[in-house]
């Protein structure tokens, strides 16, 4: 069965509702302007817009890592100190792998369990778990500087995995690395959201990245960071290097690249 958001005709509620949520910071810069947005539970979707769209700034706010100046936000329906528990678990992986380097990566993997107060049988066999499913088992002690870019991202998806989340925020996590490993680890992506069925929100500047991953892509533009639109993607799952060379894939991205450019025209301020 295809991994969907929600069956057809019975919408899945919001687990994440962001309404009129604005960001200024305190040098005045304005970030965010009145973003509205949903996401959806089991979706992956996927936010693409230019450098300084506020699109890693919309994604701590739905982390709860950054407050609104504006607006209103809600996860599963309440405030966000109602997260964490069973069923309402989040996790973050942030654009660089932000390993401790003096670490072994089975302790890296371990940090979120360990400042959570896990025990350490319990948390050595969620470890364990989490490395098998992003290839890594043979690595657990092997130092950070000791692996592949590409290698470093995955153990950083397996600390965000170990904590069985329900919702995956990913800012631009393979942004870095090259296009062969950066294909790779899409592919991994999807066959690991197949199989645990959490959220994902996953913010890159590749629209074909976006097109390749996701159930829905929105699109922001900047000066301020707003939404400007969103678009479902409905092509079948499972997704590879067929559908990549296809030309429904080529005719989607065209599609997206093209309305991402009309909406960003018609989004611009009036020069006269």
């Amino acid at each position: 069965m295809t991994p969907t958001a929600a069956t057809e005709g019975s919408p899945a509620p919001p687990i994440v509702e962001l309404r009129g949520v604005s960001k200024t910071y305190d040098n005045g810069t304005c970030a965010l302007a009145s973003v509205d947005l949903e996401v959806r539970r089991g979706e992956l979707l996927t936010i693409v817009g230019p450098s300084g769209c506020g699109k890693s700034t919309l994604l701590r706010v739905i982390a709860g890592l950054t407050r609104p100046s504006t607006g209103r936000a809600a996860w599963w329906g309440g405030a966000f100190e109602a997260t964490g528990g069973e069923g309402r678990r989040i996790a973050f992986v942030f654009q660089s792998p932000t390993l401790m380097p003096w670490a072994t990566l089975a302790t890296n993997v371990r940090l979120p369990l360990d400042l959570a107060g896990v025990s350490r049988p319990a948390a050595d066999a969620a470890v364990a778990r989490a490395l098998a499913r992003v290839g890594l088992a043979r690595f657990a002690d092997h130092l950070p500087r000791e692996l592949s870019g590409g290698m470093q991202m995955r153990a950083s998806i397996a600390r965000a995995l170990v904590t069985e989340p329900d919702l995956l925020l990913m800012d631009e996590p393979f942004g870095a690395l090259d296009e062969f490993t950066r294909q790779r680890l899409d592919g991994e992506l999807l066959a690991l959201w197949a199989a645990q069925r959490f959220t994902v929100v996953f913010v890159t500047h590749s629209i074909h990245e976006a097109v390749f991953l996701s159930t829905r892509v929105a699109a922001m533009a900047a000066h301020p960071g707003r939404m400007l639109a969103a678009w479902a993607i409905d092509e079948p799952y499972p997704r590879g290097e067929t559908f990549r060379l296809s030309a429904s894939f080529a005719a989607c991205a065209g599609r997206v690249s093209a309305s991402v450019a009309q909406a960003s025209a018609e989004a611009l301020p009036d020069s006269a």
